[in-house]
């Protein structure tokens, strides 16, 4: 299927663990796709996809990725260099947390990278640098990432299958009919009416620092992700005794935390402007094309929004290839156009801020769907 050709680089290995799986073979009068799936479009993706392997787009750079890695790298040195040159006063803290913020931001970029298999050809190669990358420059466990991103890739604003909108509806009501829905049921965890205003002071703040901080370790500790919690815990050995020697300790812990805070709130803006103004609702079953297309959207192209978002701007190509390698999404981007056009679905591409404002008018459009259906009689 698709997805599975989407989602492993080796396919011969993994393979050989379905073998044990199979119970039989299908008629030869029996149809091999579901009525809810496009045949014609798999069959124009899966030409697509053959054409993209012809082209070696599938093959990393990883000069690219060196670089990358060595920007992060040298961010994090300066932002501790210039705390030990320039002292601890108020402007030194500042520009040091910007500093140690983008540093925290593109790590977690191409940790991203590294957990999609897209930096190494080999697997091994990408695991242990995703637990180097993820583990000890950002403090998070690699597996944890894992478990719940091929989740999200697999079923994308599929509520109940999708992790990434969990929120809903303890914090956020989402979708439209999701909205309706819950509204009709009379249930109201939140003033969703108004989500689009606590939105600013709740999800992008504070997810890093509270929710992931928890989550993280919970999810390494119970799974028994012993390796991943050695790792993690030299990031926080390294981070309290570099910043300890030059930091008291409400200097320090406050420096964490701003830092926790502003790396989620980059974080939050670029993940949810793709995922969040498109359709939510429950599984329908569609095809791999139809499944990820309903739930992204893409943003224009330009040298910095390539570097803010981590190429996350070419959510589309992403989600269709998630191994491909960030550095060739753009040149796959035509040919997926063109097959969008082919079949009539549409292909959305915004500009940056304009991605960000629909994530607000999305949450102020589902908030008052939810209070119509709400105060229905």
């Amino acid at each position: 299927q698709d997805a599975f050709v989407a989602f492993h680089v080796d396919k011969v290995l993994v393979s050989k663990y379905l073998k044990s799986l199979q119970i039989g073979e299908l008629a030869p009068d029996q149809p091999s796709i579901e009525p809810t799936k496009n045949k014609m479009l798999v069959k124009d993706f899966r030409e697509l996809r053959a054409t993209v392997e012809r082209m070696g787009l599938l093959e990393p750079n990883q000069l690219f990725f060196f670089l990358h890695l060595a920007h992060i790298l040298l961010l994090e040195t300066a932002a501790w260099l210039i705390l030990f040159y320039f002292g601890t006063s108020l402007m030194p803290f500042i520009v040091s947390l910007v500093v140690q913020t983008i540093s925290q931001v593109q790590a977690s970029w191409l940790q991203h990278d590294l957990g999609h298999l897209s930096v190494f050809r080999k697997t091994k190669w990408n695991q242990l640098l995703h637990k180097f990358v993820m583990c000890h420059l950002v403090g998070a466990s690699a597996k944890w990432w894992t478990l719940l991103h091929s989740r999200h890739h697999a079923k994308p604003n599929c509520w109940q299958k999708d992790p990434d909108i969990d929120m809903h509806p303890f914090l956020f009501t989402l979708g439209k009919k999701l909205s309706v829905e819950l509204g009709i049921k009379k249930k109201k965890y939140m003033p969703y009416n108004h989500q689009h205003k606590y939105f600013f002071i709740t999800l992008p703040p504070l997810l890093f620092p509270t929710y992931f901080q928890c989550h993280t370790f919970y999810i390494a500790y119970t799974k028994r992700y012993w390796v991943d919690l050695a790792w993690m815990l030299t990031f926080y050995i390294r981070f309290f005794f570099t910043y300890g020697s030059l930091l008291e300790i409400k200097s320090l812990l406050a420096y964490y935390f701003i830092l926790r805070m502003l790396a989620s709130s980059w974080f939050v803006w670029v993940s949810q402007m793709n995922h969040i103004p498109m359709d939510i609702y429950y599984d329908n079953n569609l095809d791999w094309v139809s499944t990820q297309l309903q739930a992204t959207c893409n943003v224009e192209q330009s040298l910095f929004n390539d570097w803010f978002t981590g190429h996350l701007n070419f959510q589309i190509e992403h989600h269709l290839f998630p191994t491909m390698p960030r550095h060739n999404y753009w040149k796959v981007a035509p040919l997926v156009k063109s097959l969008c056009a082919k079949h009539g679905i549409e292909y959305q591409c915004k500009p940056l801020l304009t991605a960000f404002a629909d994530i607000v008018h999305s949450l102020k459009n589902s908030g008052e769907l939810w209070l119509d259906a709400y105060l229905h009689k």
